[in-house]
């Protein structure tokens, strides 16, 4: 008999390492999907996904025990993909900052440490409630074909062959609305950091 989200959680909130693998392995592939789908790489999906579920490991605690354990998980998975496409977006300018000035090179590097752990300081609770809004406000936005399709998925947590019977029609097309819908959620946050370019 399977063990159900919040018994794991539970358990892995006492560390509980059997646990966490059964929950690892309920949600790896998923989470991949849903990652790779709003980073586009595949190296730097791995390391979102290693993040996400250390996050588990680290702070199953957090789960406040309202909606479902895998719409928490998810909301993770969204919020580390962006941070991640945002703190690429912020190497890269630092990267062309440094090609084009004539300073030395250890004058304006921004130790990699600091980088990393940008998700840690004393303010991440604020931009954490921030994203949610904007992500919000984005699915809003989606056509409504595909604000359906997120809303089954990720709001209802059905399967992906149930939302297509329930919507009458094709599971593979249930997939695209997904993928579109996220393909898009990626570059309006991507504008955020770079508008020039979507202008």
């Amino acid at each position: 008999m399977q063990i159900p989200d919040p018994q794991l959680l539970a358990q892995i909130k006492e560390r509980d390492a059997h646990a966490f693998q059964q929950f690892f392995e309920r949600y790896r592939e998923q989470i991949h999907h849903h990652v790779r789908c709003i980073v586009r790489d595949e190296v730097g999906t791995d390391d979102v996904v290693q993040e996400v579920f250390l996050r588990v490991w680290n702070r199953a605690g957090q789960w406040s025990g309202r909606g479902s354990a895998a719409g928490w998980l998810f909301r993770i998975a969204t919020h580390l993909s962006l941070t991640h496409l945002r703190t690429v977006r912020r190497r890269r300018e630092q990267r062309l900052e440094m090609l084009s000035e004539t300073v030395e090179r250890e004058t304006h590097q921004v130790p990699e440490w600091m980088i990393e752990a940008a998700s840690e300081r004393p303010d991440a609770q604020v931009e954490w409630a921030d994203q949610q809004r904007w992500l919000r406000r984005q699915v809003r936005e989606l056509s409504e074909d595909k604000r359906e399709v997120f809303r089954l998925i990720y709001d209802a947590q059905v399967e992906v062959r149930d939302a297509a019977a329930r919507l009458g029609i094709p599971e593979g097309t249930v997939k695209s609305r997904l993928h579109h819908g996220r393909r898009q959620l990626s570059r309006a946050w991507q504008a955020i950091d770079n508008p020039e370019e979507h202008q």
